[in-house]
């Protein structure tokens, strides 16, 4: 099967598991263990149903399955999750909302006072703690609060997602009627919740666990690169087992240097060469701005290898690599890999050329490998706009007929990919890596 083709039965297989889940759940709510009793009670029941596939579903994106995340890629499935999660919000403040519309019809009685009679059942006023924490994830992912929050504490607020999961399945033991309706139905919602949060520990704890202790990862070297960007050398037993390739990052953790909660998403800066990883980052947050006094021989804890950024997913001869600001770390690693072969161009945005990170190497690397290196400086406006689709295409004329990796902040991905489509570069030919926060 062709890189493309095996890109493709991803995406089927998505579509195909959420078709049939969806025609299960119907059916589930066109046959339930009882009738309800009003029409805004069959509402509730209906979205309620619909919340708890659909947070099942978020449980799988946040799982980081190994298949979708080489084959889909970390920003696609980043996108997923974030647009889940919203409808994950509507559907937690929906559904509550037409529950109790419906008692309150049924009892003749105030919302207000329905609300204090089911607050006193346990699993009842789990659920609605679980709802309000849905509510705070869902605020602080709203992008005037992103921007405002370092990724540290965001990162640190969604860590309650693991606190609401349990309330939910709690609630759902006790309260899911529609779940419990028969044994086909309990062991097709349980088994579909199971495969979830088996998923979710398996890829977020088990196996990163079993490899940090098998590769005992600790810091060799730290080496600034500018005044605000520093690489980090991590070396450790067996490296090459891990199958790291160009293009792909780690979710990095300092044990005893940062608290435990504190985690970061940074790309390999360097190919590997089963020795040592390399990383390198930007005093952006806290945690990156602390990388210059990490000790040499600091414990180190990384979840990977993640990421589609590779040539695994390359589909033409000649290839475009764009980068901006310290989205070059990746692309640097992908200009070294011997499969990356063929005519190349990289274009690399930097406010100013003292800000271009790993520029000296880049030139280096361009050089051996016959490349062509373009450093797009200056900020943008109506006669600098690089990225444009006829600056694009004034720059690689041929832009159609490459494969085209990108790295950068989310706002200039965006740009780009709008250039591409523009361009009609097809969708199998880019590759695009965004910085976006993810759980």
């Amino acid at each position: 099967m062709s890189r493309f083709g095996s890109t493709r039965t991803a995406y089927l297989l998505v579509w195909t598991f959420l078709l049939v889940n969806l025609v299960i759940v119907e059916t589930m709510f066109a046959h339930p263990a009882a009738p309800a009793r009003n029409t805004l009670g069959s509402i509730g029941r209906f979205l309620g149903l619909h919340l708890g596939f659909v947070m099942a579903l978020q449980v799988l994106l946040i799982a980081r399955l190994p298949y979708l995340e080489r084959r889909i890629g970390m920003d696609k499935l980043t996108n997923w999750h974030r647009w889940t999660g919203f409808a994950v919000f509507w559907l937690v403040l929906l559904h509550p909302t037409f529950v109790l519309l419906g008692f309150a019809e049924l009892g003749r009685t105030s919302v207000f006072a329905v609300v204090a009679d089911l607050a006193a059942q346990t699993p009842v006023l789990l659920g609605m703690i679980a709802a309000g924490l849905v509510g705070v994830m869902a605020v602080t992912s709203v992008r005037a609060a992103r921007r405002r929050l370092s990724y540290e504490a965001w990162h640190a607020v969604h860590l309650v997602v693991y606190v609401m999961l349990l309330l939910v399945v709690i609630h759902q033991v006790y309260e899911g009627s529609s779940f419990n309706a028969g044994t086909l139905t309990r062991f097709y919602w349980w088994g579909l919740w199971a495969c979830a949060i088996i998923a979710l520990l398996t890829n977020r704890l088990v196996v990163p666990l079993v490899r940090n202790a098998r590769h005992q990862l600790r810091v060799v070297a730290v080496v600034p690169e500018t005044d605000q960007a520093v690489s980090v050398y991590v070396g450790g037993h067996g490296l090459q087992r891990l199958r790291t390739r160009p293009g792909q990052f780690f979710w990095w953790r300092f044990p005893g240097h940062n608290t435990w909660w504190q985690v970061n998403p940074w790309s390999l800066s360097a190919a590997p060469d089963g020795r040592t990883l390399r990383l390198t980052a930007k005093a952006i947050g806290t945690t990156s701005a602390g990388l210059r006094q990490l000790p040499v021989g600091t414990r180190v804890y990384a979840e990977g290898p993640y990421g589609a950024l590779t040539t695994v997913r390359r589909t033409r001869r000649d290839a475009l690599l764009i980068a901006g600001g310290i989205g070059i770390t990746p692309i640097r690693a992908l200009l070294e890999d011997p499969d990356l072969t063929g005519d190349i161009v990289v274009l690399y945005r930097a406010r100013t050329p003292g800000e271009a990170v790993l520029l000296g190497e880049l030139r280096d690397l361009a050089h051996r490998r016959g490349a062509r290196l373009h450093l797009l400086t200056g900020r943008t406006s109506r006669e600098n706009q690089p990225f444009s689709a006829a600056g694009l295409r004034g720059l690689v004329p041929d832009i159609a007929e490459r494969d085209v990796y990108m790295c950068g902040p989310a706002p200039m991905a965006d740009a780009v990919l709008s250039s591409l489509r523009a361009l009609r570069v097809p969708a199998h030919q880019r590759h695009i890596e965004a910085f976006r926060l993810a759980v």
